[in-house]
């Protein structure tokens, strides 16, 4: 299941700069494109929690990620909402960094990821 979390997520970046890019040109595909990294979040958080369940035990660096990567699903929607809108995403740009290093370091640090870190 971890290959399958890891393919959900790499998926969602792809469409989240397909869609910021689209969105930047104007595109007419933009709506697909997120609704598309919509189902992606879904896919995500699914195989997240099949892994968080599949465990015997809950350490706490796995209830932060579980945390800190619905930060980073949260604030990739709310900044391609705002882009659609017009308005500042620097703050939330700056969030998505934090959130999504910190999110791959606990991924690769953690038992169930690949040993980068370890």
């Amino acid at each position: 299941m971890t290959h399958a979390h890891i393919t959900s997520w790499v998926v969602a970046l792809i469409l989240f700069v397909v869609a910021i890019a689209f969105q930047a040109k104007g595109h007419e595909k933009t709506k697909m494109v997120h609704m598309s990294l919509r189902l992606f979040y879904i896919l995500i958080i699914a195989t997240g929690a099949w892994i968080l369940h599949s465990m015997s035990s809950f350490p706490f660096l796995y209830i932060v990620k579980v945390i800190v990567g619905l930060w980073v699903v949260g604030v990739m929607e709310m900044i391609l909402v705002r882009t659609a809108k017009g308005k500042n995403t620097n703050v939330l740009w700056l969030q998505f960094i934090v959130a999504f290093v910190i999110v791959l370091y606990l991924g690769f640090k953690l038992p169930f990821g690949f040993s980068f870190f370890s």
